[in-house]
């Protein structure tokens, strides 16, 4: 069976009708990932609340966009200071919910700082941090995305190849980068992302980010194969 995440669109806000509407149709088929008012104005109240509601409808992730992606929240490096990301973490630890990080290489200290601190919260981070999208990735970045495999419930989405490295297909020059962050986090913490609908505007296709893995990867083995591509994002939305 083929299994979706779908992710809350942030021209729709808070209005999940649409999301929920496929998952109550087919909830064996489909989850969520959802936004909360904590990511939209983090000073509005129950964001755990909102987390919790939607949860009951198929809703397992929810997606924190960092400063680098919207204007800061707070003061200085430690922007996640806040109430509202502090009742995130919590609840997402205690209900096992996922924050989803749109993110770059340099939200990774603060991400790290959260991660220490609620050891419990799933964590995913999205597109491999961003750390390949201005070309190779110097290996500082790479050493500290790595070095969030110390929080044993922080996943790492693997994709976006369209956007990173040198953005063309077959995407071979972002090998040695997927074989550092497997080898770092272990094939069960990393999942194969499709990036709908970005990955698959031209020239660039789904299959050739779904062949990176499974045609040219060949230092992972087929078990390792189908774990990033199948069961890593199958046992977290899934196997609930």
């Amino acid at each position: 069976m083929r299994r979706i995440n779908l992710v809350q669109m942030t021209w729709y806000g808070l209005d999940h009708s649409y999301i929920l509407d496929i998952i109550a149709r087919d909830p064996k088929r489909f989850v969520g990932t959802g936004i909360v008012p904590g990511v939209v104005d983090v000073s509005l109240p129950g964001p755990d609340e909102t987390m919790v509601a939607l949860s009951k409808r198929g809703v397992y992730a929810f997606r924190v966009r960092t400063r680098l992606t919207r204007p800061p929240l707070g003061d200085g490096p430690q922007w996640l200071d806040h109430p509202g990301y502090e009742k995130m973490f919590a609840a997402g630890a205690k209900h096992n919910l996922a924050l989803s990080f749109l993110m770059g290489p340099a939200d990774l200290p603060e991400i790290d700082r959260m991660c220490a601190r609620f050891p419990d919260t799933p964590v995913i981070l999205d597109h491999l941090a961003s750390i390949a999208a201005k070309g190779p990735p110097p290996e500082n970045e790479i050493q500290n995305l790595c070095r969030m495999a110390r929080h044993k419930r922080v996943m790492l989405k693997v994709g976006a190849f369209y956007a990173l490295g040198q953005r063309k297909p077959p995407y071979l020059d972002m090998l040695p980068l997927v074989r550092r962050v497997v080898e770092a986090f272990g094939p069960e913490r990393c999942m194969w992302e499709s990036d709908a609908p970005m990955q698959d505007k031209p020239p660039h296709r789904y299959e050739d980010s779904l062949a990176l893995i499974r045609d040219h990867a060949d230092f992972l083995t087929d078990s390792d194969k189908d774990q990033i591509l199948v069961r890593t994002a199958e046992r977290f939305f899934f196997q609930r």
